[in-house]
């Protein structure tokens, strides 16, 4: 999938909200694999900053800069002399945007415009920002403030001009195993006896953080601006992600939480008549300025029917219990660290 080995070569990658559990991944993956000049972290957690600081202690590659990207003028300085942005400072836990609105669409929407204004004026190369299942079809804030950063970030490529900064999307689920996600918390109540179920009929996609970084260099590599990048990975049933866990509890069935939807979806049927697939990913590409039907954009994809939907009720592709199982064993010291 990645062909590029120079990709980052004495770059300088600014990654926004990179405490986080992508941002530990990123910074680990990107220092081994290729040779950055710097990656810079901002976020506006000091503490996150100072347990992360000392992980990297001994790479002076790795720095931190306190900031919000609600703060145009801090994001201004901080990317001066910056050749690739990493979007994933987002306000992303559903229940908290539906009770805190505005904080939500201050941080997602926008920060997002302060990033792109940010990344234009200041020459950014390349901008890649991370958005989210629920940004498909939203039924909930958090998902519809991250839909509108999507097409903010799409339509930033007609203000950068054409040889101006080029901005895309990745868009993915939730990340097995990270701080907050189903798998940690059943992990942490197995003993009880008894594991919450909000819907027996309930699947999500699973995909790892290794596979989340991965798709963002490839976009990286792949980009020539509006793109949105869906990687192809398997579903699985909360009921059996339950099993896997703690096979010998009773589940209680507790009802879908404010916002929450049955079942994740990628691509939905309105995205289909622009929507490309490829070996690994499948990719959006924008309806806008007729940039759905350049071939530089669509290589060498194959069109996708116009009713197709990629949701994680009907993947042809399905993690199983004992796949799970060893995924599992081999993580966890990790699970639910970050």
């Amino acid at each position: 999938m990645l062909k590029e080995p120079f990709l980052f070569k004495d770059k300088n990658i600014l990654l926004t909200g990179g405490t986080g559990s992508f941002g530990h991944a990123f910074v680990r993956m990107t220092l081994e694999r290729y040779q950055p000049s710097k990656i810079i972290i901002l976020s506006r957690d000091e503490m996150k900053q100072w347990e992360m600081a000392k992980l990297f202690q001994t790479d002076e590659r790795v720095r931190f800069f306190i900031g919000d990207v609600r703060d145009r003028e801090r994001l201004y300085r901080a990317m001066n002399d910056v050749h690739y942005v990493v979007h994933a400072a987002a306000s992303k836990i559903v229940p908290t945007a539906e009770y805190n609105p505005f904080e939500c669409v201050k941080t997602n929407i926008n920060g997002a415009m302060n990033v792109i204004d940010a990344a234009i004026d200041n020459g950014v190369e390349r901008v890649v920002a991370l958005s989210t299942d629920k940004a498909s079809s939203p039924v909930n804030l958090y998902g519809a403030t991250k839909l509108a950063s999507d097409k903010l970030f799409v339509a930033g490529n007609s203000y950068a001009g054409g040889d101006g900064t080029r901005l895309s999307v990745v868009r993915y689920g939730n990340v097995m195993g990270s701080r907050g996600s189903v798998i940690p918390f059943f992990m942490s109540i197995k003993n009880e006896g008894v594991l919450p179920i909000t819907d027996p009929r309930m699947t999500r996609f699973m995909i790892t953080l290794d596979q989340g970084v991965e798709l963002v260099w490839h976009a990286f590599e792949d980009m020539v601006g509006g793109e949105i990048y869906v990687k192809k990975i398997p579903s699985m049933k909360v009921t059996d992600i339950a099993r896997v866990i703690a096979p010998d509890a009773k589940t209680k069935i507790v009802g879908i939480r404010p916002g929450e939807k049955l079942n994740e979806q990628m691509v939905g049927v309105e995205d289909a008549l622009h929507t490309y697939e490829y070996d690994y990913h499948y990719k959006i590409l924008p309806s806008i300025h007729n940039w759905d039907t350049t071939t530089e954009r669509i290589k060498d994809g194959r069109k996708v029917a116009d009713n197709f939907v990629y949701s994680s009720d009907n993947n042809p592709d399905w993690m199983s219990i004992h796949e799970l199982a060893d995924w599992i064993e081999k993580n966890q010291k990790k699970i639910g660290l970050i």
